[in-house]
């Protein structure tokens, strides 16, 4: 070989390993950024896994209460809507498989989702994709090395799910399988997120387009499951998919083959589409060229109203079709199937019967309290974008104080929570009226302003750690409510002591209407979130604005 030649060559590797080595460093940057989501995900994965498998050997014992289960309970319209067609309940892993199955894949959609926004089209609205980019770092290199992280963050849900499995007496072989099918949602949502962060000029809209995909997926899963002639719409979303693989029933490998081409062909329209396009901008038209429309710009809280009444629509439209489904499906519990050490473990929760249409949603709206307290903390992530893109900095270098601005902010989503919650109830009415139930409208819009009280709750925490810790207060605030709702369904299932249980607001709800309204406990709710509402305030009028 030449010299000049054997010189071309060496250069041409060295480039090569620098190029490697620099995608490799972007792969850990962007593995760092997202490990407090991808350990909070991991610890719910791992610890459902183990629950269901040993929940089920403790309310379950004896053969004859699991055929009595799988007789009647499991194969009723309420629990489809929520864990999706039970194979085989009988056994220990298929119960496990039918459980785990039908969660677990809405949270892994929602992991990959998040993961590829974040990583890519957040990247870019802070400016940070441009700095990599106007390096030697070219846009494909940079794309792969985000999908790598991504890649690395999934197999570690599928790690702690495997050891919950493991945990809770399940064979090695069945719940790595198990597992896989669970996490194999995961990379079809990646793709998903990667395809809207290209077409979205922004991370708010590109996380709405995909969650719109998710409710899409999740309505299709639903309605093959619950209504009879319609389970070939199975084939056409992803969690349908991670059912027809059947873990513990009559494994079916090959499935696998749809969400691996499925991801890969929105991963190669990603690449496609992002290459077409200048860096910062989206394949959909901002609304910074659109025509001016000026109307609610008169005030601040005008202007927070129509930034986010397409988040509050999002909002409206999925928590009202969820709650007119369950409305709907609540005349299909009986007690039949239901045995009385289960009866037992709902009765831990504060549930009483669930047997009855009034029970039944009692129960289900601690699920509502929940989704409320994540949109006030959804809310203020808005507001810290807001200061971290440093668009707050121009608004208030018009006449407009810090303190007016937080405070509409604040008043805006209170109302909005209000609204939604009086939407749910008034809505779950509507779904069980439908059916013939003997519900009462008061009792369910009761039912909806119940799940106030925590929800601001958390809108005060979420308040204090953005004027606090303006960073990591988003984070703060879900990783809070994640142990919140989680210690209240598993300490009571674990028997813990009243002042252990006492630490997690849920644990103070009053199930209205199968429970009395719980006054005192509210009233100390709302308190604590007003007087963490107004620190935010005093702190945030006196603090600098922090950009990312």
């Amino acid at each position: 070989m030449a010299p000049g030649a054997a010189s071309a060559a060496a250069r041409a590797q060295r480039e090569s390993y620098s190029s490697l080595t620099l995608g490799w460093t972007l792969a850990r940057r962007f593995l760092r950024d997202a490990r407090t989501r991808t350990v909070a995900f991991a610890y719910l994965f791992a610890i459902y896994a183990y629950i269901q498998p040993s929940g089920y050997r403790s309310a379950y014992p004896a053969v004859s209460d699991r055929l009595d289960f799988a007789r009647s309970f499991a194969g009723n319209d309420a629990l489809r809507l929520f864990y999706g067609y039970p194979y085989d309940v009988v056994t220990v892993g298929g119960y496990s498989a039918w459980r785990v199955g039908g969660t677990l894949t809405i949270a892994a959609a929602f992991f990959g989702l998040l993961g590829a926004v974040r990583a890519l089209r957040a990247q870019e609205d802070t400016g940070r994709m441009e700095l990599v980019l106007a390096g030697v770092v070219g846009r494909r290199r940079a794309f792969l090395s985000a999908m790598a992280a991504i890649a690395l963050g999934t197999v570690l849900l599928w790690f702690a799910q495997l050891v919950g499995f493991l945990a809770g007496g399940l064979p090695l072989g069945e719940s790595a399988y198990l597992a896989l099918a669970t996490s194999s949602v995961t990379p079809v949502f990646i793709g998903v997120g990667a395809v809207t962060s290209q077409l979205a000029p922004s991370r708010r809209l590109a996380l709405e387009l995909g969650s719109a995909f998710v409710a899409l997926a999740l309505l299709l899963r639903v309605v093959a499951d619950t209504s009879t002639g319609a389970g070939w719409l199975r084939w056409l979303t992803p969690m349908g998919w991670a059912e027809l693989m059947r873990p513990f029933t009559g494994p079916r490998p090959l499935v696998l083959v749809l969400p691996f081409l499925a991801s890969t062909l929105l991963l190669a329209v990603a690449v496609r589409v992002g290459s077409r396009r200048d860096v910062g901008t989206g394949m959909l038209r901002s609304r910074d060229t659109a025509e001016p429309r000026l109307r609610l710009l008169s005030t601040p809280t005008g202007q927070s109203l129509r930034s986010q009444r397409g988040s509050y629509l999002v909002w409206l439209s999925s928590l009202g079709v969820f709650a007119f489904i369950l409305g709907m499906v609540s005349t299909s519990i009986s007690s039949a199937g239901i045995s009385q050490s289960m009866r037992s473990e709902i009765k831990k929760l504060g549930a009483g019967s669930i047997t009855t249409p009034s029970g039944y949603l009692s129960f289900v709206f601690i699920f509502f309290v929940l989704a409320l307290s994540m949109f006030v903390c959804a809310q203020l992530s808005a507001v810290r974008e807001e200061e971290s893109a440093e668009r707050l900095e121009t608004l208030l270098s018009l006449a407009v104080g810090r303190t007016r601005w937080l405070g509409g902010r604040l008043l805006l989503t209170a109302a909005a929570a209000t609204a939604l919650g009086l939407a749910t109830g008034l809505l779950t009415w509507a779904g069980a009226a439908s059916q013939g139930a003997r519900t009462s409208l008061p009792d369910l819009l009761g039912a909806g302003l119940n799940s106030l009280p925590v929800a601001l709750l958390f809108l005060g925490i979420s308040a204090l750690g953005f004027a606090l810790i303006p960073r990591a207060g988003a984070g703060i605030s879900y990783g809070l409510l994640a142990v919140a709702f989680i210690w209240q369904l598993v300490g009571n299932l674990l028997g813990a002591s009243r002042l252990l249980l006492d630490f997690s607001p849920f644990h103070h709800v009053g199930l209205v209407p199968a429970q009395s309204f719980k006054a005192g406990p509210a009233a100390v709710m709302l308190l604590a979130g007003a007087a963490m509402c107004a620190a935010a305030l005093w702190v945030f009028a006196r603090r600098d604005l922090i950009a990312e």
